[in-house]
């Protein structure tokens, strides 16, 4: 049912993955079973619409893994901004982005490394995920105002404005990132990439 209705193929996934989200949604409704849930699936089309997003629920956070970020400073970029063959051009890649975190971090940790060469650059940072409601928030920038907590005052000052809702990424941020929906298991990968994290 979840194939049928959302075009994507769910058997690559852990089954214990899809167990535990279709047992989350038994619960909320309040049901006996699976055997029950996969009735009520077939009755109710818009269950399997939450079913899906419940499946793809998101994972992330800014500078999630802090030692690769770091790693990425002090190794990747400089090989990268040493390769000639770049001719000005970076371009990175966020698999999986969910919505926007590590994407935007990428962008940070970049402009951070750059500095005030920051302009000699021609910099895209694709994000891609197979949550259409993930990118959709990616693309908006806002998050939580909690996230102060976890950024460092310094970038959140250089990075982010302070909004009713939260904090908003930079327009000059965002500008550098690309969000896009993409199912990795059958669309086609981004190529000539820099970097793909």
């Amino acid at each position: 049912q979840l194939r049928k209705s959302s075009g994507v193929d769910f058997r690559q996934y852990k089954p214990n993955t899809i167990y535990r989200r279709a047992m989350r949604r038994v619960m909320i409704l309040r049901l006996d079973s699976l055997g029950e849930y996969a009735k009520h699936l077939g009755e109710h089309p818009e269950e399997t619409e939450k079913l899906y997003d419940d499946v793809l629920i998101p994972v992330t956070s800014f500078f999630r893994d802090f030692e690769a970020f770091e790693a990425l400073k002090k190794q990747v970029y400089p090989a990268i901004v040493k390769d000639k063959g770049n001719k000005g051009t970076i371009r990175m890649w966020a698999p999986g982005c969910s919505t926007g975190e590590e994407t935007y971090s990428l962008a940070m940790t970049l402009l951070e490394f750059l500095g005030d060469k920051a302009a000699s650059y021609q910099v895209q940072i694709f994000g891609t995920d197979l949550n259409e409601k993930g990118i959709q928030h990616a693309r908006t920038g806002l998050y939580r105002e909690s996230i102060a907590e976890e950024i460092s005052p310094e970038r959140m000052r250089r990075f982010f404005v302070k909004e009713a809702d939260g904090y908003r990424i930079k327009k000059a941020v965002r500008d550098m990132c690309v969000f896009a929906r993409q199912n990795l298991a059958s669309d086609p990968p981004f190529s000539q990439m820099n970097v793909v994290a």
